[in-house]
């Protein structure tokens, strides 16, 4: 089945050219298909570029999704045009009395800051409350892991000597979860980031379970019970080449960065990076739109709120 995004996306082209089954607005209103309802709040400084790399994970499974752009009202992009955001973009203010079987918090590059500096946090906490009734199931991805973990339970980020930058190897530790269903003993998933989360400082949050860990980038899957509200730390969305231009980028700019981890073919540079996590990626977002979207979110889904009771995943313990 395919995604529903507006007509003129810049990524309907893209999608297309990969034989991503899109389909527009326009011909979506001829169909009496209820799709699933998911909202994107798009945190990155790149719209087109991220909206580009969810719609094409959210558009790999039987599931016919109906993406929502959401910014923050608070914060106003410098690299994307306003012509972009006023057409395809909505704030909370506009899709407050709404319901959405899910949403995505995607990562944003102000992980080095206070929490409480960020411009557009106190509107950030506002949309994260507004969630618990209004959304089945979150997703929060990297900074968004980490303001929803500070937010929800305060659990405090803490910087690293460097910048956690490559394509990092990780095992499944809970293997009941229906997230994870189908990984292998070990997959792979890109970070690029300056700060962490402690694993013990995750062990006293009651009700959050660890699903997956790196030895070497640490934490990365969490979730609630049921699954309301799933942590990511790293960056499965990512094109082959998103860590290449970022390290490109700062390399240029003469700031201190190294080659990304288990990137390049044999560390040269010169040679194409090689996707190594891609398959995984869909496996992770299949599994949610299916267990914790689809299977599990209200007939009615305006009877979504924070103490509705919802069935569990079966065969997850």
């Amino acid at each position: 089945m395919p995604i529903r995004i507006p007509n003129d996306l810049p990524a309907t082209g893209v999608l297309l050219n990969e034989n991503i089954f899109v389909i527009t607005e326009t011909r979506a209103l001829t169909q009496d298909i209820r799709p699933l309802r998911i909202a994107l709040l798009n945190l990155m400084p790149t719209k087109v570029v991220t909206e580009t790399q969810f719609a094409r994970l959210l558009g790999n499974t039987p599931l016919q999704v109906e993406l929502t752009l959401l910014q923050t009202r608070s914060h106003k992009s410098k690299n994307t045009s306003q012509e972009h955001m006023l057409a395809f973009y909505k704030t909370i203010d506009d899709v407050c009395d709404e319901k959405f079987d899910g949403m995505i918090i995607t990562g944003a590059p102000v992980e080095q800051m206070p929490f409480e500096q960020v411009d557009y946090w106190s509107e950030l906490c506002d949309i994260m409350d507004w969630a618990k009734n209004h959304v089945h199931s979150t997703m929060h991805i990297c900074w968004g892991a980490q303001a929803g973990l500070y937010h929800y339970y305060g659990v405090e980020k803490i910087p690293l000597e460097k910048k956690l930058f490559g394509i990092y190897p990780h095992v499944v530790t809970r293997r009941s979860s229906m997230l994870l269903r189908g990984f292998d003993d070990v997959f792979m998933a890109p970070h690029s980031r300056h700060t962490s989360i402690r694993e013990e400082d995750l062990e006293k949050v009651e009700g959050l379970k660890l699903l997956a860990r790196s030895e070497q980038a640490g934490v990365y899957a969490m979730a609630t019970d049921l699954g309301r509200q799933i942590f990511i730390t790293g960056h499965s969305e990512y094109d082959f080449d998103t860590l290449e231009k970022e390290y490109l980028r700062d390399k240029n700019a003469g700031l201190p960065i190294e080659m990304p981890v288990n990137y390049y073919p044999g560390n040269d540079e010169s040679k194409r990076p090689l996707s190594t996590w891609r398959g995984h990626a869909n496996l992770l977002f299949s599994n949610w739109l299916n267990y914790y979207v689809y299977q599990t979110t209200p007939y009615d889904v305006n009877s979504i709120s924070f103490s509705y009771k919802t069935t569990p995943v079966a065969g997850e313990h």
